[in-house]
């Protein structure tokens, strides 16, 4: 139960903390330094052509993600973690979606008569809808991310496509360790009375969809670090 609950401090954590980065990225040290270059640059152009220039009027725009230095390579370095990053996430998400459809085919078959019925019990029920729903994102999300890998093609805006992955995963990897965390104790409490098939087979549907969780976290990170990151925001 210790582990249980370290987890769920971890992944409201996650929350916190991107959440932090996103309502203060747009104050980053290093894009109030760029705006006010500009600033002195177009000061020093306006005195030397005596004319007058309104710097405020001038359209703030954005500043090229930190570590390009506008060379070739700086790009190309920037280009291949980005791809380095969605094969990644799309890896995790797609092992996500296998362990959350077995959970869910577990959960969901295991009916053994009398008091051995999972749907006898609220908190397999909230197993079986929230892998469910583990199902229907990572599913959706894997058929996108192999369209745009396969065509080149974003299917969604690179904006939304961000906010849907960051908001989704963390949404997502903490309903399935909050569902998992509330079939445990009940689980240990009939093991210690008898450990039958329906026990073993709620143990196994239980593990795998913490595994699912692990796999959603880490996709909850690469995706806030891409949020973060990106001159979009």
């Amino acid at each position: 139960m210790c582990f249980i609950a370290l987890l769920h401090l971890y992944i409201s954590y996650i929350c916190l903390h991107y959440t932090f980065l996103l309502f203060f990225i747009k104050s980053h040290p290093y894009r109030k330094s760029n705006i006010e270059k500009r600033i002195i640059i177009n000061m020093s152009a306006s005195k030397e052509s005596d004319t007058k220039l309104d710097v405020q009027s001038q359209p703030e725009t954005s500043a090229p993600p930190p570590g390009t230095g506008g060379s070739a390579a700086g790009i190309f370095r920037r280009l291949k973690r980005e791809d380095l990053m969605k094969r990644g996430s799309l890896g995790l998400r797609g092992i996500a979606l296998v362990f959350s459809l077995i959970s869910f085919i577990l959960v969901a078959s295991n009916k053994h008569g009398d008091w051995k019925e999972f749907d006898k019990y609220e908190e397999y029920r909230y197993l079986l809808a929230v892998t469910i729903l583990s199902s229907l994102y990572t599913g959706g999300q894997v058929y996108r991310q192999v369209q745009e890998l396969s065509t080149g093609k974003n299917l969604l805006q690179p904006r939304t496509a961000a906010i849907i992955d960051f908001f989704g995963d963390q949404i997502v990897a903490y309903m399935l360790i909050s569902s998992s965390s509330s079939a445990i104790p009940i689980t240990n409490k009939m093991r210690e009375g008898a450990d039958n098939i329906f026990t073993d087979t709620s143990s196994a549907a239980i593990s795998l969809s913490i595994f699912a969780f692990l796999c959603i976290a880490i996709s909850a990170l690469i995706s806030g670090y891409k949020l973060s990151t990106h001159a979009y925001i």
